[in-house]
């Protein structure tokens, strides 16, 4: 089975099995739950998450309680103002294996361009390869933040007492994230064969036509030369 240790490369969220939510109370009796529908991002690690990253952009226009009204609501200066603050931007910091299967990511969550520091501690869900050949890995976690540390400070009292909207929100995330494929036409690397020089027979000399012509001469001299008696 897979574990944090072994993941390395880089990853890219799938939007349609990625889910990247809130929960806030509504007159301090229910909860309200909405989602983004318009997102990016990416994490790359080395082996042993060395060098871990992780970035997400979300579009803040694509917010979807299930009620127009309230949604148009999110989108006003009330709320995202998202004129004016098209996305909601995170970069981790620091990025770490805490034990049991959970990676705790730090970083910085900026939202109408305020900038704050969030703990995120997310449930490693495994890793599996799908029926069109892609290695998904699968991360859930949640982090409460206070939205008026962000300039979303609109609120309507009760009669009752309370407020219409709860401060503390609940920041859920469902993440599916495919490993990104080598680049296309990358071929492994091939070391060239080393020639080997063949062993050269040495020249044999041939004896020169005076040597040849001497021990010819020297051999009848041999034979015709009178014997002594």
């Amino acid at each position: 089975m897979s574990t944090l240790s072994n993941l390395a490369g880089t990853y890219t969220l799938d939007p349609t099995h990625t889910q990247l939510g809130f929960v806030a109370r509504h007159a301090m009796v229910t909860k309200v739950r909405g989602s983004f529908g318009a997102f990016e991002g990416t994490a790359t690690t080395g082996a042993n998450l060395a060098d871990a990253r992780i970035e997400v952009t979300i579009q803040t226009a694509s917010v979807d309680t299930g009620n127009a009204d309230r949604d148009a609501h999110l989108r006003s200066g009330d709320f995202f103002d998202v004129e004016n603050y098209p996305t909601i931007r995170f970069a981790s910091t620091r990025i770490t294996d805490a034990g049991d299967d959970i990676l705790r990511v730090e970083g910085d969550l900026t939202i109408k361009d305020v900038t704050r520091p969030v703990s995120i501690d997310f449930d490693f869900e495994g890793a599996a390869q799908d029926p069109f050949g892609n290695e998904r890995v699968g991360l859930s976690g949640q982090v409460v933040v206070n939205r008026k540390d962000f300039g979303l400070t609109w609120n309507a009292a009760l009669e009752t007492g309370g407020v219409l909207v709860s401060e503390n929100v609940t920041l859920t995330f469902e993440i599916s994230a495919i490993k990104d494929a080598a680049p296309a036409g990358a071929e492994p690397v091939v070391s060239e064969p080393v020639a080997v020089a063949e062993p050269v027979a040495e020249p044999v000399a041939e004896p020169a036509a005076s040597e040849q012509a001497g021990g010819i001469l020297g051999w009848l001299k041999g034979i015709l030369r009178p014997t002594a008696r």
